[in-house]
């Protein structure tokens, strides 16, 4: 079974308007809800193999907060520039192209992309927040082979979100 959770980066700063949307760094409620939501992540017990992030700077910051909190290198985090801004179909063929011996993986993105590869894998929100988490689970051992038919979302998680 192959697991992947998809996280919305944290809130990004708009304190410099004419900085390059690729630069944005986070904002101050982003750098208190990513390490926030990595410990929620953590307290289900998940293991992540990779972590897998847009190159994004607001991205690759959430992707390393989060890897902070569960032990996890910086220089293993893997960046990938075409996950910028990415297309459902694109995100979903980087996940095609992960080694098997992966099991689970955080991506680290955006939204449109995020949202539209919910709906392609099945799942259903209307918008997922900054530093939202989405899980699905996959019967399946191949990452090739991940699709909506073998997709089951696993969990929904945000800042917002009432925990028990």
């Amino acid at each position: 079974m192959k697991k992947i959770i998809l996280v919305r980066h944290g809130k990004s700063a708009w304190d410099k308007p004419f900085l390059a949307d690729h630069n944005r760094p986070l904002a101050e409620r982003g750098l208190r809800d990513v390490p926030m939501m990595a410990e929620r992540l953590k307290a289900r017990n998940i293991e992540p193999d990779l972590f897998l992030s847009s190159s994004a700077t607001r991205a690759m910051a959430t992707a390393a907060l989060t890897g902070e909190v569960f032990g996890y290198p910086k220089k293993n985090i893997h960046a990938d520039e075409h996950l910028y801004h990415a297309s459902p179909e694109k995100i979903l063929k980087i996940i095609h192209h992960q080694k098997d011996s992966h099991q689970t993986i955080l991506l680290f993105g955006h939204n449109p992309g995020l949202n539209e590869l919910i709906y392609l894998l099945g799942g259903r929100i209307d918008n997922l927040p900054t530093s939202g988490q989405y899980g699905f689970t996959f019967d399946t051992d191949e990452w090739e082979k991940v699709s909506k038919k073998n997709a089951k979302v696993w969990f929904v998680d945000y800042p917002k979100m009432k925990v028990n």
